[in-house]
């Protein structure tokens, strides 16, 4: 045995915590709520708790405007509580969005064949995958509402940061998240 004390490792400066900035790759947990009328939040629409968090690249609109600058400068930890206006959200509804489509074009959950007003569904636009309300269901063709259902919303987002980590030059080419969280090559 050594009379000789070897003194400790000092310990390291603690790192910074990452912050939600541009380029940065977010995952987080959620529960949403739409706001009444009379200002009041009404039963919670979603979550992903107890489920995979969401993940997206901040800066390159993969959620909702409103969200994502609410979001900017936070750390994993934190959480927030906001209420957006539907300009914030999904938009205002567009009045004019209601528009007949062949039944044939339209694809639906869970292959439901029972087609019903207020049913969900995807087509597909020259412009990608459009998510569609059923307005008005006949033999051949439906009129469907190109609107989002949350448009027209106000909204109560209940938020937890879950992870940031820098995005990977692949991942800001293809303006996605790759890997966990995200689609597989």
């Amino acid at each position: 045995m050594s009379d000789i004390e070897v003194p400790g490792k000092l310990a390291e400066p603690a790192a910074e915590p990452a912050l939600i900035s541009l380029n940065k790759v977010v995952s987080f947990h959620y529960r949403l709520a739409e706001v009444s009328a009379q200002g009041e939040r009404e039963a919670w629409r979603e979550e992903s708790y107890g489920g995979n968090p969401l993940f997206y690249i901040h800066g390159f609109h993969n959620v909702i405007v409103g969200l994502e600058k609410a979001l900017e400068g936070k750390a994993v930890g934190d959480s927030i509580e906001i209420t957006l206006q539907p300009e914030e959200a999904y938009g205002v509804r567009q009045p004019n969005s209601v528009q007949r489509v062949p039944i044939k074009h339209l694809q639906f959950p869970g292959g439901n064949k029972k087609l019903r007003p207020g049913m969900a569904a995807v087509v597909e636009t020259n412009k990608g995958r459009r998510n569609v309300v059923l307005v008005k269901v006949g033999k051949f063709n439906a009129d469907v509402d190109f609107n989002h259902p949350l448009s027209g919303k106000v909204l109560f987002y209940e938020v937890k940061v879950e992870g940031v980590r820098d995005a990977s030059a692949e991942e800001i080419a293809h303006g996605h998240v790759h890997g966990a969280g995200g689609h597989k090559h």
